[in-house]
């Protein structure tokens, strides 16, 4: 759907930014983000002006999802059903209903119904 390959979940993206092999085969796919991951990986304190410029020089080469009626209602049930914090139950709704594979390091995800994952393993130098 609209060019996109995967969407990334935040961790994916810091592994990503951070030249991370695990992230080397996606490297040049479409990538969507949701909202939430822009909004979290715009916000870690200690940021420079030189790590904002590279964050949002990827943000814009992305899909940013943004958070419809319908990923809302989703993303609510998943946290009643699985109990999984607010900004991972907004990412697994985004991929759910746009059909696509999310990109995450984050075993938790597992457990969600209905979720195409794609498990990372980031590697340590």
């Amino acid at each position: 759907m609209n060019g996109i390959d995967y969407i990334a979940d935040t961790n994916a993206i810091i592994y990503l930014l951070s030249g991370n092999l695990c992230m080397k085969p996606y490297i040049s796919k479409r990538l969507g983000i949701s909202i939430i991951s822009e909004m979290e990986i715009l916000s870690f304190s200690g940021m420079t002006d030189a790590d904002e410029k590279c964050i949002m020089s990827f943000v814009n080469d992305c899909i940013v999802l943004e958070l419809s009626e319908k990923i809302k209602n989703h993303a609510i049930m998943l946290r009643r059903i699985c109990k999984i914090k607010l900004p991972d139950a907004i990412a697994a709704a985004t991929a759910i209903e746009y059909s696509l594979p999310l990109i995450t390091a984050d075993k938790n995800f597992r457990q969600i119904p209905g979720i195409d994952l794609i498990l990372i393993e980031p590697i340590l130098s």
